[in-house]
């Protein structure tokens, strides 16, 4: 599992390179009966929801041309924490 998310993670760096946003972590996670997909994403100066929602478009596209192979999971597009 670990070499599909770095290859997935390397793969959403290349496509959101152009939009300088930086692709922080990608994991992989089960909560109870739900199993997560996490995007990280980051951005010099911080990231907006706007960005989130228009990067997530591509990051949804990339990740089903994956065929990461987990049934039902949920992809979570997130920023990553400041503090």
């Amino acid at each position: 599992m670990e070499n599909i998310l770095e290859n997935l993670k390397l793969k959403l760096q290349d496509a959101l390179k152009s939009k300088e946003i930086i692709v922080d972590d990608v994991s992989f996670e089960e909560k109870d009966k739900y199993k997560f997909l996490t995007v990280t994403l980051d951005k010099i100066g911080g990231i907006d929801l706007d960005t989130i929602v228009d990067a997530t478009k591509d990051v949804n596209t990339i990740v089903d041309e994956a065929n990461i192979p987990i049934d039902n999971y949920i992809l979570d597009v997130v920023s990553k924490e400041r503090g």
